[in-house]
This record gives structure tokens, C-alpha cells and sequence, in this order.
């Protein structure tokens, strides 16, 4: 079956988004990349090391010609900043494509929902295909869809905690209130977390953390793809409805006395 996601007319087979940072080496993360099966990577444009060249350069471990950059604002906390560093990022020729992330608290890592919906407006306006990382408030995602943005990304938890989905309800409200993508981002750990994502009818989940820091990080990517797959199909299938008592699997009607 094609059940491709589309974001911006253009089309991904997979549903897992992974980043770049905290691996142990540019090996570990492309071996990663290639496990997880994912088709958009997230790259910190405010850590790259502009002056690296060759194998020194994390960009050049980035198979571009089998996954999208998704440049990020990893860091801003204006939307002032957040702006200059999309139109850094399309000027060195990465992509228009953008992560916004403008961080409201240093501690929690939580988004500052008003510099972020700042920012995308003028983002949007300047031709850009704007993906923010957001709270799981259904208000500001309809005002972030309203304002054109490609996809809304609301958390699952604090970034790099591994929490989980913390509010599933929130995550299920949100979904039914916008016709854009929706794309947990930040807080998972495990494949159980990814698969419950998708199973509450999510469009993808991005991830990074989870991975990087994993023991064996590359059977986590695969164990990560692995979850998304699940989830998603489990999503498609449709569970049974929860009931108070057991229900016997075999049919009652006919029985022998």
C-alpha cells in the first residue's frame, strides 16, 4: 500500500525524522541514518563548523542524494535569531526547508510558542517550508497551520529526557485539530514510545537522543524504524475498544452442553 507521508507536496516513505548530534562518531551516525531508514535529517545549523572540509565536515557524511536536510534553530531564542539562521542556512545551500526551534526556558528546553509563531509568519512569507517544534497546545498549532507552516511538531517531553509521550491525550486532540502533518518531536527513548506515537494516529516522529545515546546506537535506529512501522500499522488496522471485563476469544454460540 502507498502510505507515503506527505509534507509540502513532497513525499517520504518513511515516517521516522533523525538528527546529528551526540554520536560518537560521524561513522555511528551515518551507520545510523542507514539503519533508521529515515529520509529527512535534522542538522544544527548553529553547531556546524563552517571551516571543516572533507571527512572533518559533518555535512559530508550526509548521503543528500538519499535524505533531505532539515536545517534547525537549534539554540535561538528569539525569533530575530531563529530568522537569520534559516537565511543562513539557505544561503551556504543546504535547504529551505527549516526546523524552527526558538527555546522559551533553558532548563525544560521548552519552545517559547510566541517568538516560534513570530518567526514562522515571516518564514513562511520569505518562501520557506517551515516544520516548528512547538508545545502539545492545539491552539498554537492551528495558529502555526494558519500561518503556513508545512507540518507542526509538538513534544512528547523535554528534549533529550526519554520521557516518553507524557500527555497522549493532548497528542490525540492535537491531530484531530489540524490537516497538516503532525510530528512528535523531542522526549521519546525507545521503540515503545515511538510505536505509541504513531499508534495515536501521529504522521512521524522525530527523534535524535534516543539513538545517539543508546548503547548499540545503530540497532536502536533499526529498533526506532521498527517502531514506527509497527505503530503506524497498528494505526491503519484500528485496535479493538478497551472494555471493563474479559471477553472470551472463542465464540460461545454452538457450544456442546
Amino acid at each position: 500500500m502507498d502510505d507515503a507521508l506527505l509534507i509540502a507536496g513532497k513525499r517520504f516513505t518513511s515516517r521516522l525524522l533523525i538528527g546529528t548530534g551526540k554520536y560518537p562518531s560521524f561513522e555511528v551516525m551515518k551507520q545510523c541514518h542507514e539503519a533508521s531508514g529515515a529520509e529527512l535529517v535534522t542538522v544544527a545549523v548553529r553547531r556546524l563548523d563552517l571551516k571543516a572540509q572533507g571527512e572533518a565536515s559533518l555535512l559530508n557524511w550526509i548521503d543528500t542524494s538519499q535524505r533531505t536536510l532539515l536545517p534547525n534553530t537549534a539554540l535561538c531564542y528569539t525569533a530575530e535569531d531563529a530568522v537569520r539562521t534559516c537565511r543562513l542556512a539557505r544561503e551556504l545551500g543546504m535547504s529551505h526547508w527549516v526546523k524552527l526551534e526558538v527555546l522559551g526556558d533553558e532548563k525544560t528546553l521548552f519552545p517559547d510558542v510566541e517568538q516560534t509563531l513570530a518567526a514562522a509568519r515571516i518564514l513562511v512569507k520569505e518562501g520557506f517550508v517551515v516544520l516548528p517544534y512547538t508545545t502539545d497546545d492545539i491552539i498554537i498549532a492551528r495558529k502555526l497551520e494558519d500561518a503556513g507552516c508545512a507540518a507542526v511538531m509538538p513534544l512528547a517531553a523535554p528534549i533529550g529526557s526519554g520521557l516518553g509521550i507524557r500527555n497522549p491525550h493532548n497528542l490525540r486532540l492535537l491531530r484531530e485539530a489540524v490537516k497538516v502533518p503532525v510530528i512528535v518531536d523531542a522526549g521519546v527513548g525507545t521503540a515503545s514510545d515511538v510505536a505509541i506515537a504513531m499508534e495515536l494516529g501521529c504522521d512521524g516522529v522525530l527523534l535524535n537522543t534516543a539513538v545517539a545515546g543508546a548503547r548499540d546506537p545503530v540497532r536502536m535506529a533499526r529498533a526506532m524504524r521498527l517502531g514506527v512501522e509497527a505503530g503506524r500499522e497498528a494505526f491503519l488496522a484500528g485496535r479493538i475498544p478497551r472494555k471493563a471485563y474479559g471477553s472470551a476469544s472463542s465464540p460461545l454460540d454452538g457450544l456442546v452442553g
